[in-house]
């Protein structure tokens, strides 16, 4: 089928998607801001009334890990391209398929991002600093927020090249092993630094003529 969006759109989505929390509500929570990310697709792809109603579909309730939400990101723009261009795909298809993977993309991206990889970076910068060096910061700062780009940037572009075959794979066991795999590797980090920073054992011996 032939692709209306390209290099930039996606672009683009991957910008908004990192603001996807800048309009968070307890009403939709991350609805607004799913909908702004997918403002660069939609204006291509639709015009008028069918705008109107790709955008207000959009605005529905949208909750999960706002790291990987940019897959589903994908995954969307790749479905509202094919419907665009004739599919048989539906709204509530559309609506159907961001419910069923805002669940299981939150129980993936929470243990690793939230549950592991936050806190070994920020234990890692926090015994460096200290030792006195505004390295450690530094290093949290940098190295988290580029596993954050990275995921956002790989999420829009592999959901939209893999588009609805990625929702067989999240609830595969694949998944279920990286999220076990990096809980278990995240308590082995933190055990070790607290081991090394905070653990003093001190074993003395004594040596005695009488046995009494």
């Amino acid at each position: 089928m032939e692709k209306t969006l390209n290099k930039r759109d996606l672009f683009w989505i991957f910008v908004r998607s990192n603001f996807l929390l800048g309009s968070f509500n307890f009403e939709r929570m991350q609805a607004m801001g799913f909908c702004v990310a997918m403002m660069p697709a939609l204006k291509k792809l639709y015009q008028g009334d069918e705008l109107k109603a790709a955008l207000k579909r959009h605005l529905e309730f949208f909750n999960t890990q706002p790291f990987v939400a940019a897959s589903i990101m994908g995954i969307i723009a790749a479905m509202e391209e094919k419907r665009a261009n004739g599919a048989d795909i539906s709204p509530q298809t559309l609506s159907g398929v961001k419910v069923g993977l805002i669940g299981p993309l939150a129980g993936v991206g929470d243990p690793i991002f939230w549950g592991t990889l936050r806190p070994v970076l920020a234990a890692l910068g926090a015994g460096i600093a200290l030792t006195g060096s505004i390295i450690g910061p530094i290093i949290f700062f940098v190295a988290f927020n580029a596993l954050r780009l990275l995921t956002h940037w790989y999420g829009v572009h592999y959901g939209y090249e893999k588009g609805t075959e990625l929702v067989d794979n999240i609830g595969g066991n694949k998944m279920r092993y990286l999220t076990e795999g990096s809980s278990v590797f995240g308590l082995l980090v933190m055990g070790a630094l607290v081991a090394k920073r905070y653990t003093d054992c001190s074993m003395p011996t004594t040596h005695s003529l009488f046995p009494f």
